[in-house]
C-alpha cells in the first residue's frame, strides 16, 4: 500500500521542496484559523464567501442548471451508455450510476427546477423547505466544493497526510481505532466546515487510504460543526456570553461520542476492507526499526510528494475533485435535504420520535423537559431548527442544551447527511438516522452535566 523508506531512494532538494512548499500553503488554506468580518475561519471559507459575494443571486440559477444538467447527462449515460463517455474513467464513474443514484439526481433536479420556478405545492418551494436548500444552503455548498475541490491535493498529493498521519498514528489509533491522517479531515471541519472534511474523507477512501469502518466513522463523526456556525446557533438562542462553557460542552461531549458511538453498530459491523475488498496489510502504519516517528512520516511524506510528476497533473485532480462534488452530491443534498424538511415542517413525526426522550431529560433534570423533547430528533432534518424552536424556551439552561446538543449530533439531512449519502462513504440512510440517535443519546448526558456546572 504504501512505500517505506527502505524502498525509496534518497530524496533530492526537488522532493524536499514539493512537500514543503504546498503542504505548507495547504495548512494556510485548509487549518490555519483566520479572522474574518469579525469570525473565526479558514481561508478556503473566505474564497468561497468570496466566490458567494462576486456570483450574488446568480448562484440559485448556476446551481439550478448544474443539477438539471447533472440528471440528464446521467439519464443518458446509465441508459444508453455511450462508448466515449464509457471509454472515459472519470465521466463514467461520475455519470454511469446506479438506479438508486440515478433516481436521486432525478428527484433533486425534479425539485430545484420546481422550487427555482415556484411552480407545484407553496410547501416545496417554501423559504424553510426547497427555498431554503435552494437559495441558502447549496450557493454556499457550491462556493466551498469549488475551492476545496481544486485546492483540496495541496492536503492529499503532496504527503501532508503522510506525514501528520505517522505522526498522530499513536493517539488515534488507540483512541478511536483510526488512522493518524484522520486527525486533518477533523481539524479541517472544526475550524472550517464539514463539508470540507467529508470530501477529504470520502477522497480518501476512494484512493485506499481508509477502509469501509474508518471512513464511515470519519464521516460520521469528525465532520464537525465549524466555531462559526456554533457561534450562530449560540446566538439564536440569546447565549452569546456563554460561548466558552458551550463549546467546552460541544468538544466534550464530541469527545465522548467519538470514542463510544464507532464501537456500537452500526459503525462497528462495517467491514475493515478498503473500497476495493482488500484488508489493510498487518503492519502498515509500524514504524521501521531504525526510524522514529518522524523521521519515518517525513520519509514518507517526501516519496509521496516524489510521485507529483506535473503541475497539470495536480490541476486535473483538483478539476476532478471539483465536478464530481458539483454535480454528483448537490442533487443529493437538494433532494433528501428537501425531503427531510418537509416532513419536518408539515408531519409531527420528529416530535412523536422525541416523546421518548422526556423521561430521559427530567431525570437529568432538565427545566421544560416537553418543550425540549420536540427538538430532540428534528435535527436530523436541519441543524438549524432545534435553535429555532428552543429560542422560545424561556429556561436558559434548557436552551442552553439543546443549542449544544444540536451540534453534536452533528448528522442532519439538509446538509452532512445528503453529503455523506451523495459521497463514496459507505453508510445509508437508515444508518445515518441511528447514528443520529446514538449520538444523542451519548452526548446529552454529558452536555447536561455541563450545563448543572454553568447554571
Amino acid at each position: 500500500m504504501k512505500d517505506t523508506p527502505a524502498e525509496t531512494p534518497k530524496p533530492g532538494m526537488r522532493n524536499v521542496l514539493m512537500f514543503l512548499l504546498p503542504s505548507l500553503l495547504g495548512i494556510f488554506l485548509f487549518m490555519t484559523p483566520v479572522s474574518y468580518q469579525g469570525d473565526l475561519t479558514i481561508m478556503i471559507a473566505v474564497l468561497a464567501k468570496s466566490l458567494q459575494a462576486v456570483l450574488g443571486g446568480a448562484l440559485p440559477s448556476i446551481v439550478t442548471a448544474l443539477i438539471t444538467v447533472s440528471a440528464v447527462l446521467s439519464l443518458v449515460v446509465t441508459v444508453f451508455k455511450p462508448k466515449r463517455v464509457i471509454a472515459h474513467p472519470f465521466l463514467n464513474v461520475l455519470f454511469n450510476i446506479s438506479p438508486v443514484w440515478l433516481t436521486s439526481r432525478l428527484v433533486g433536479a425534479a425539485f430545484v427546477v420546481l422550487v427555482y420556478a415556484q411552480v407545484g405545492p407553496e410547501i416545496l418551494y417554501g423559504g424553510d423547505t426547497g427555498g431554503l436548500v435552494l437559495n441558502d444552503l447549496l450557493p454556499v455548498l457550491f462556493a466551498v466544493f469549488v475551492f476545496a475541490g481544486l485546492l483540496l491535493p495541496l492536503l492529499l498529493d503532496f504527503g501532508l497526510l503522510e506525514f501528520i498521519g505517522t505522526l498522530l498514528t499513536g493517539i488515534m489509533r488507540p483512541v478511536f481505532r483510526l488512522p493518524g491522517r484522520s486527525a486533518v479531515d477533523c481539524i479541517a471541519s472544526w475550524l472550517g466546515d464539514g463539508s470540507v472534511g467529508i470530501l477529504l474523507t470520502s477522497k480518501q477512501y476512494e484512493s485506499r487510504h481508509y477502509t469501509q469502518r474508518e471512513a464511515a466513522v470519519i464521516g460520521t463523526t469528525f465532520s464537525a460543526v465549524s466555531i462559526t456556525f456554533s457561534l450562530v446557533v449560540l446566538a439564536q438562542v440569546r447565549l452569546e456570553h456563554l460561548f466558552l462553557p458551550f463549546y467546552f460542552a460541544v468538544c466534550l461531549a464530541g469527545i465522548a461520542a467519538a470514542i463510544v458511538v464507532p464501537r456500537l453498530p452500526p459503525l462497528s459491523w462495517k467491514k475493515d476492507t478498503f473500497i476495493n475488498g482488500a484488508p489493510r496489510p498487518a503492519g502498515s502504519e509500524a514504524t521501521p526499526e531504525g526510524y522514529s516517528r518522524l523521521s519515518h512520516g517525513y520519509a514518507l511524506a517526501l516519496a509521496r510528494a516524489g510521485k507529483v510528476n506535473s503541475l497539470g497533473q495536480v490541476v486535473r485532480t483538483g478539476i476532478g475533485n471539483a465536478l464530481d462534488m458539483v454535480l454528483g452530491v448537490l442533487p443529493v443534498v437538494m433532494a433528501f435535504g428537501t425531503l427531510a424538511l418537509i416532513i419536518a415542517e408539515t408531519t409531527p413525526l420528529f416530535s412523536w420520535l422525541g416523546l421518548p426522550f422526556v423521561p430521559l431529560l427530567e431525570w437529568l433534570r432538565i427545566p421544560e423537559a416537553a418543550a425540549a423533547s420536540q427538538t430532540m430528533v428534528v435535527g436530523f432534518a436541519d441543524m438549524f431548527i432545534p435553535a429555532i424552536l428552543a429560542s422560545s424556551i424561556e429556561n436558559d439552561m434548557t436552551r442552553f442544551v439543546i443549542a449544544a446538543l444540536s451540534v453534536t449530533q452533528l448528522i442532519y439531512m439538509s446538509e452532512v447527511g445528503a453529503l455523506l449519502l451523495g459521497s463514496q462513504v459507505p453508510v445509508n440512510v437508515i444508518e445515518l438516522f441511528v447514528i443520529f440517535l446514538l449520538r444523542t443519546l451519548v452526548t446529552l448526558p454529558v452536555i447536561a452535566l455541563v450545563a448543572h456546572m454553568v447554571f
